[in-house]
């Protein structure tokens, strides 16, 4: 039987949206236990189905790749002390690698999905711009195909900007792409879906489709000249 999210897990964390503070979680901690581990099983039966594809993932668990409850407020304007989502990213390096992976985000009425680099590092932004730099039409092939345009609409415009990265012609044909901060392919899912056993294999389905995206990435990433 698929694993899914179960709606007990969606209500705690709707309920935890409208109590985000430290007194209501702790009396509630027991609610929150029984989501975690929830969200853990289908975790792993993620890995599992995603393992098949990207065989580098297989060892891992979902503690791996599950990012805490609580938020790190130091920074933050919103003081709330936990996040109202749960989520996690898999990727070949874990959660914390410069890795491109995939990524699965539980909220009540926000489910997506979504895969690639998002932000990453001066070092490995140069990295990617200078893959497309060399041969933009190799990631055009992949992000301006009929699958990637009819299922994620194309790349996130997320910080995108607008003029040419400085380093870069102008009248480059790929100027497009490397305008581009992060290089993510993101879907919404249907928030129906995640209490039934369709939903692994709809998150499943659009990881493959991510794939070709992260495969691309991960060879710019890995690149190191002679």
């Amino acid at each position: 039987m698929a694993v899914s999210i179960s709606p007990e897990t969606i209500k705690f964390l709707a309920d935890l949206d409208k109590n985000n503070n430290r007194e209501w979680f702790l009396a509630n901690k027991k609610r929150y236990e029984a989501a975690k581990k929830n969200f853990a099983e289908f975790v792993d039966a993620l890995i599992k189905e995603v393992a098949k594809f990207e065989p580098a993932v297989a060892n891992f668990t979902a503690k791996d790749c599950t990012f805490r409850i609580n938020r790190d407020v130091r920074f933050s304007a919103n003081k709330a002390p936990y996040k109202n989502n749960m989520g996690a990213s898999i990727s070949k390096g874990g959660k914390k690698s410069s890795s491109a992976g995939y990524y699965v985000h539980v909220q009540p009425g926000e489910v997506f999905i979504a895969g690639g680099c998002w932000m990453p590092e001066a070092e490995q932004l140069k990295k990617i711009r200078d893959s497309i730099d060399y041969d933009y039409e190799a990631f055009e092939k992949i992000v301006a195909s009929k699958e990637a345009k009819k299922r994620f609409g194309g790349l996130s415009e997320e910080a995108k900007l607008k003029t040419a990265p400085k380093g870069y012609p102008k009248d480059h044909p790929g100027l497009e792409y490397l305008k581009h901060k992060s290089f993510v392919f993101y879907q919404p899912v249907d928030s129906k879906l995640i209490s039934k056993p369709e939903f692994l294999a709809e998150v499943v389905s659009g990881f493959k489709a991510i794939k070709p995206l992260c495969d691309y990435l991960n060879q710019a990433l890995e690149y190191t000249e002679d």
